[in-house]
């Protein structure tokens, strides 16, 4: 069989839009949900697991199907053994690019009973549509990776018709209405974000939001750049204590409960396409033994539908494109 096409033309599985439980270091066991084509964002930032951003846009669209994507999240939640902690609205670009997104959230808090979060890099929550679509959201999770235009243009690379000012006030506003959860991710960087003044800043800014809960992360996974390097744990433990009150540092995914549950190929694949994981990532995710994700990794590194990346964080599988 050959290997299966990434995309939303393709269609391949009836899961096209749905992909995991994943496990995640913020939210848990996270089914994610995939609102928009491969790499289309406003921004093209350095450190993107994803890689390069290859569709860089401030143009909303529906790009998927609510109508489709609903009943998809459904069938995979019925086959799970044990419900995830989130839906989570994200995926392969910047999600609040897709225009239903509004209805896409109302309709599956009304038929599935599970909290939906969004993650965004809130670039376009001065849009007063893109507030109104996240206003049922039961958290959204927002990024600032700088404190001040000239790091964030060079971290984030954003798309040349927004402005670091209109962003810090977008953000500001939708915290201040939002009734939801808020946490703030800030991604640090090693000799770029991840000095003292420089999270200083960060955390002056963040300062006044009302956030719920500031998170820090780093680049732990293989990054679009190769200078985009992490910041060690112990310095994360240090910086989070510049904000007021600490930041939490986000740490690896809890262990799972316990479960054994059943995986394909292309249900590794899914994950793979979406970001790089770990052989324990896989595990946990998909509810597996290890030695079974293993097992299912093999089979597709030898068939080359993925490659191993190492790092000095370990070694992490994507998925080789066709």
């Amino acid at each position: 069989m050959p290997p299966p096409e990434r995309g939303f033309d393709a269609m391949r599985t009836p899961t096209t839009y749905v992909y995991g439980p994943v496990p995640s270091r913020r939210l848990g066991r996270s089914l994610g949900v995939d609102l928009v084509p491969f790499k289309t964002c406003t921004y093209d930032c350095v450190y993107c697991q994803l890689g390069p951003t290859t569709n860089r846009t401030l143009r909303r669209e529906a790009y998927v199907p609510t109508d489709t994507v609903v009943p998809q999240v459904q069938e995979r939640l019925a086959g799970l053994a044990a419900p995830p902690d989130y839906i989570t609205l994200a995926g392969s670009g910047e999600p609040t690019l897709h225009s239903d997104l509004g209805r896409l959230v109302s309709e599956l808090k009304r038929c599935t009973g599970v909290p939906v979060a969004v993650l965004t890099n809130g670039s376009l929550l001065s849009e007063s549509a893109v507030a109104d679509a996240l206003a049922e959201a039961d958290l959204v999770v927002p990024s600032l990776d700088a404190g001040n235009a000239a790091l964030w243009q060079y971290v984030n690379r954003p798309h040349p018709d927004l402005s670091f000012e209109k962003m810090m006030t977008g953000l500001a506003a939708f915290t201040a209405a939002f009734t939801g959860k808020v946490w703030l991710e800030v991604m640090l960087l090693s000799g770029v974000t991840g000095m003292e003044s420089e999270v200083r800043c960060i955390a002056d800014r963040a300062t006044g939001l009302g956030l719920d809960r500031v998170q820090l992360n780093t680049a732990v996974r293989p990054a679009a750049e190769s200078f985009a390097l992490p910041v060690t744990r112990e310095r994360l433990e240090d910086l989070a204590g510049l904000f007021n009150p600490p930041a939490d540092v986000v740490a690896d995914f809890r262990e799972p409960a316990a479960q054994e549950g059943a995986a394909t190929p292309d249900d590794v694949l899914d994950l793979l396409f979406r970001r790089p994981c770990s052989a324990k990532d896989v595990a946990d995710g998909l509810g597996i033994r290890p030695n079974e994700a293993l097992k299912l990794i093999d089979e597709l590194t030898g068939a080359g539908r993925a490659e191993a990346v190492r790092r000095d964080t370990g070694v992490f599988y994507k998925a080789v494109e066709e």
